[in-house]
């Protein structure tokens, strides 16, 4: 059984950072890709990154290029979010996500496995 847990939530100011992590067991970490999803009250769940299996391809969403990086260790199963230049807006559960192949992915629906999330305040 596919394992996801977050950590490195809190609460921040505003053009803050913060770093969470997710560690991953129960699966061949390398073999696919990750990804991180938000959902704030009232919202859907929506895209913020994603990284292949090899680390070597990246995608994020508009609302977070250039402040936000993704990046992983398959060494220590761990993919990671460095989220600076925080805004209220980023405010949000974040979640972490372990894709159904190697490449990663916008939709949701292309994951299978989730953790339980991780709560980001930012306060303005």
């Amino acid at each position: 059984q596919v394992r996801l847990v977050e950590s490195g939530g809190g609460l921040v100011q505003a053009g803050g950072s913060l770093r969470l992590s997710c560690a991953t067991s129960g699966r061949t970490f390398s073999s696919y890709a990750m990804g991180w999803f938000r959902q704030a009250p009232g919202k859907e769940r929506e895209f913020v990154a994603t990284i292949a299996w090899s680390g070597g391809n990246t995608y994020y969403a508009d609302s977070v290029k250039g402040r936000f990086t993704i990046s992983r260790d398959n060494a220590k199963n761990t993919v990671y979010l460095q989220m600076n230049s925080l805004k209220p807006e980023d405010a949000a559960v974040y979640y972490c996500a372990s894709g159904r192949g190697p490449y990663g992915s916008t939709w949701a629906r292309n994951y299978d496995s989730w953790g339980q999330g991780t709560q980001v305040t930012v306060s303005s």
